[in-house]
């Protein structure tokens, strides 16, 4: 994913945190804003210096977006406030979780998800079954599975190309 976009996302979660706030709303976020309501100024109040700086910047990298992506990160914020409030909390609490990782870690999650992004659909929904499977397997089981998965990791790419070849003779069998 693209600095400039993540920086966006940051912006629309931030809007989203912001109660009243309305999405694409083209006022800069220092607390005057038309449609920010009591919450959003007293929020804005309340934020350090250096936490205003930093919700400025995120502003003038939404800004600076293509109009078009900027209606797709509104968009995105109008699905999200359309959510029930339990799905936002956990959203929100998962985006934390995500910001307390180590800047390694967070690459490896964004590259992950580009890759993710880059397959079929059909492709995706397979991957999204397993890791429903995944979830829903008995501890034993779904200890097997992880076992089973950081030993592929480890295989070099022609070590899983010769599995792979065997699976596919020992289906057509």
């Amino acid at each position: 994913m693209r600095r400039p976009t993540l920086l966006a996302a940051a912006l629309a979660l931030s809007l989203a945190a912001l109660p009243g706030r309305r999405a694409g709303a083209q006022d800069a976020p220092d607390g005057g804003a038309a449609g920010g309501g009591p919450n959003a100024r007293e929020k804005w109040e309340r934020m350090s210096p250096e936490e205003k700086e930093a919700l400025r910047e995120r502003w003038r990298a939404y800004q600076a977006l293509p109009p078009e992506r900027r209606e797709e990160l509104a968009e995105q914020l109008r699905r999200f406030r359309a959510l029930p409030p339990e799905r936002r909390e956990e959203i929100r609490q998962n985006w934390e979780a995500f910001q307390r990782l180590p800047p390694r870690d967070r690459e490896e999650i964004r590259e992950r998800f580009r890759r993710f992004r880059e397959m079929s659909p059909a492709r995706r929904a397979e991957l999204r079954a397993a890791i429903r499977g995944l979830l829903r397997a008995p501890p034993a089981e779904r200890a097997r599975m992880l076992e089973n998965l950081r030993r592929w990791r480890e295989l070099s790419p022609d070590q899983r190309e010769r599995l792979r070849e065997e699976w596919r003779r020992r289906r057509e069998r």
